[in-house]
C-alpha cells in the first residue's frame, strides 16, 4: 500500500505541471529544455525537443519514485515520457499532456520558466479543488541560450 506521503509527493511532482501556470509575469521564455529536478530530488526530468514541440522523459528516479509507479501499474518509471504535446513557443508558459505515473493518468498542464535555473510549476487535481505549485530546478551543466 502507498503511503501517503509518497502518493502526494508523487502527485505534486508531476501533477505540478497539471493546471495553468500561476504568478508573476515571466522574465524568461519557455522552452526550457535540460535536465530538472524536483523539490524532493526523487525524479530528474530532461525537456528536450520533440520535433517543433518539447518533451519531458525521465532520465532517474530514486527507488521510492519507482516503486511508487510501479504500484499504480506504470511499467519502469526510467525513460517513461511524461510530458507530451508542449509546443516550444517563445511565451512564458508552455501547455500540454502530462502522465502521471504514481496514478496511472494523464492531465492538461503547463510550466513557466522563471529564469535559466529554475521552472515554476502550479498544478491542480480534482477539478482545481487541490492545487500545488512547486519549483523545479536545472541539474544539467549545459549552456543555456538567452531567446
Amino acid at each position: 500500500m502507498r503511503s501517503p506521503r509518497t502518493f502526494l509527493a508523487l502527485t505534486v511532482t508531476l501533477a505540478a505541471f497539471a493546471s495553468a501556470a500561476q504568478g508573476a509575469d515571466s522574465v524568461e521564455a519557455f522552452p526550457a529544455e535540460g535536465v530538472w529536478r524536483n523539490p524532493q530530488d526523487s525524479v530528474h526530468l530532461q525537456l528536450r525537443p520533440c520535433g517543433d514541440q518539447t518533451c519531458g522523459f525521465v532520465v532517474w528516479a530514486n527507488e521510492r519514485a519507482r516503486n511508487a509507479a510501479r504500484r499504480a501499474g506504470t511499467g519502469s518509471l526510467v525513460g517513461q515520457q511524461l510530458l507530451r504535446d508542449f509546443p516550444r513557443t517563445t511565451g512564458p508558459v508552455a501547455r500540454g499532456k502530462v502522465f502521471v505515473p504514481d496514478l496511472n493518468a494523464t492531465f492538461s498542464g503547463s510550466a513557466r520558466r522563471l529564469d535559466d535555473r529554475t521552472l515554476k510549476a502550479r498544478g491542480c487535481v480534482l477539478g482545481n479543488l487541490i492545487c500545488k505549485s512547486q519549483v523545479w530546478t536545472r541539474i544539467d551543466t549545459a549552456p543555456v541560450a538567452t531567446p
